[in-house]
């Protein structure tokens, strides 16, 4: 699927909500990279077997509507989390407004189309065994920062 594709044909911005609809959220520039986490600490706060994110540059997000607190494990990452429901919309990986990158949820969005779907799977250690991804990397662990700048050029070149 090329990048144009994966863009929707170019058709940005996307915007997305919460269930009830107090926290919107927009994406505003084409994505870098799409990814399943298997952590178990993913499927705890995605309650699901997997956590799917799009990760886009923090100038091309924005929570539109409504306010977010922080949530999750506190490390170095800084999952945002809806302030009135269990809705969890995205992470900054590197804490705080300024960071470079935010993984937002694809399955937040109106139409999430390819977003959705990963190209990188993460965490494969601690995957449900049942489950399975159309993704086309997959790793045991977390990918390094230098094998993660070749996935986002993998991912804009496929």
């Amino acid at each position: 699927m090329s990048s144009a594709n994966r863009e929707g044909g170019g058709n940005l911005p996307r915007t997305g909500m919460c269930r009830c609809g107090r926290v919107e959220l927009g994406i505003g520039a084409a994505p870098l990279l799409t990814v399943a986490c298997r952590c178990t600490g993913c499927q705890r706060m995605a309650s699901s077997a997997f956590s799917p994110s799009v990760t886009v540059p923090s100038r091309g997000f924005a929570v539109t509507k409504g306010n977010t607190v922080a949530g999750g494990l506190h490390d170095d990452s800084d999952h945002r989390f809806r302030r009135h429901g269990p809705s969890w919309p995205f992470t900054r990986p590197d804490r705080g407004p300024g960071g470079a990158i935010v993984n937002a949820r694809p399955t937040m969005l109106v139409d999430p189309g390819p977003l959705a779907v990963p190209f990188v799977e993460t965490m494969k250690s601690e995957k449900l065994p049942w489950v399975t991804t159309p993704a086309v990397r997959r790793f045991e662990g977390f990918p390094s920062a230098d094998v993660h700048a070749g996935l986002t050029e993998a991912f804009a070149n496929e």
